[in-house]
């Protein structure tokens, strides 16, 4: 005999999921049962077949609870039809969920720590996204493994936007520098936009004698693996620009990678090391402070917010290091919310007080489209992938 359960569709895992919310005393006669709403004749509900207990209807008691039951799945598979639908049907549905989203807060992950260059931005940008659409956007810090514990939480999230990656340049070179992700970046992760780009900055202590590129390499050549080079990690974004100079400079300068920027400016001031290649947003308060002595920045043409400091390329022609920060997310999220959201951060860019807040940081506005930004993190996977490889750089 088939239940009405059966009839509606109801499965047995949905009348045996149903139990766990009965309340089986005693007194009341039942059982849990395996097999469906097979009722003895004293009503109490069998955990299987017998040929000495006929089968009888359901009382009323028991009726009640098959639909109740029935209902319960009713609801499940109506809401799961849905959802699916809202997936299956990239009309409607899909414009529907933007023009609601989000009804929850966002989370920004940047898999760097607090104060880095990249979360700095990201806070720029949550505050701004709160703002227009209405929701809590935050950040969360998951520093490690050069960015890439912060990519991989992105990459296992729910791809429904409510989970996205503050994604740079770094992501980039992780893709070849590292052989074992348990991700690839190019095809776990969706492009929203690029916001800004970004640029290194060549500093060194004050105390220092050279105070000029050209003084830098004049010294480097006449002491050659006298100077130690720091840098926030090996293949890092700072390694890479300082090993494209000794290269295009022909200087030999010993190279001294730190677990992240912060401990590499910190031993800087303090003498322990002479110079660096550091990310201009990191590094622009100590510049300003006089606490540290910029002597080049590696953009094509100088920047606003150091307009006194020389390019690299007016002492080293051709030299030019740029980099990018972006907005990610998982694979497989809406097109409508990505296409939303990088709308927002279009709006955002174009702010004059976000705007401003960014190029105090040395940043120029940036953004673009997914399918753009799509094809930058590809050039730029190939890019820093040849000079890793030409340089011979491996994880440390």
């Amino acid at each position: 005999m088939r239940s009405a359960a059966c009839h509606a569709g109801v499965t047995q895992a949905d009348i045996c999921n149903a139990n766990r919310h009965v309340r089986f005393t005693p007194k009341s006669g039942h059982v849990r049962c395996n097999y469906g709403c097979l009722l003895r004749a004293n009503s109490g509900h069998s955990a299987s077949y017998s040929s000495n207990e006929p089968l009888i209807r359901c009382n009323l008691v028991a009726t009640q609870l098959r639909m109740n039951i029935v209902m319960r799945a009713v609801e499940r598979r109506s809401f799961l039809c849905l959802v699916a639908g809202a997936v299956a049907l990239p009309g409607i549905p899909a414009v529907a969920w933007a023009q609601t989203y989000p009804t929850q807060p966002v989370r920004i992950v940047v898999g760097f720590a607090v104060g880095s260059a990249l979360d700095l931005t990201a806070r720029i940008i949550a505050q701004w996204l709160s703002e227009r659409l209405g929701q809590s956007v935050f950040v969360e810090n998951r520093p490690g493994a050069g960015g890439n514990l912060g990519t991989e939480i992105v990459v296992r999230a729910p791809a429904d936007g409510y989970t996205l990656l503050l994604v740079s340049s770094t992501n980039a070179i992780s893709a070849t520098l590292f052989k074992k992700l348990n991700f690839d970046f190019l095809r776990d992760i969706a492009p929203i936009t690029s916001i800004v780009r970004a640029y290194q900055v060549i500093i060194v202590n004050p105390s220092r004698p050279y105070k000029t590129i050209a003084e830098l390499i004049s010294y480097a050549h006449d002491n050659p693996g006298k100077i130690t080079m720091a840098s926030a990690g090996a293949g890092s974004v700072s390694h890479l620009s300082g090993e494209i100079f000794k290269k295009m400079t022909g200087v030999s300068m010993v190279h001294v990678p730190y677990p992240g920027g912060a401990n590499m400016i910190t031993d800087l001031i303090g003498g322990q090391v002479d110079v660096a290649f550091n990310a201009m947003s990191a590094s622009i308060e100590h510049i300003k402070s006089g606490r540290l002595r910029v002597l080049g920045v590696t953009a094509a043409t100088r920047v606003e917010a150091l307009p006194d400091v020389p390019t690299v390329g007016e002492f080293v022609p051709g030299y030019e290091v740029s980099t990018w920060n972006g907005l990610g997310a998982p694979k497989g999220t809406p097109a409508a919310v990505v296409e939303k959201l990088a709308e927002e951060i279009s709006r955002a860019v174009a702010d004059p007080k976000v705007k401003a807040r960014l190029a105090d940081l040395g940043y120029s506005m940036f953004p673009s489209s997914p399918v753009d930004f799509g094809r930058l993190c590809a050039a730029d996977v190939e890019k820093w992938g040849n000079v890793i490889s030409s340089a011979h750089i491996k994880p440390e």
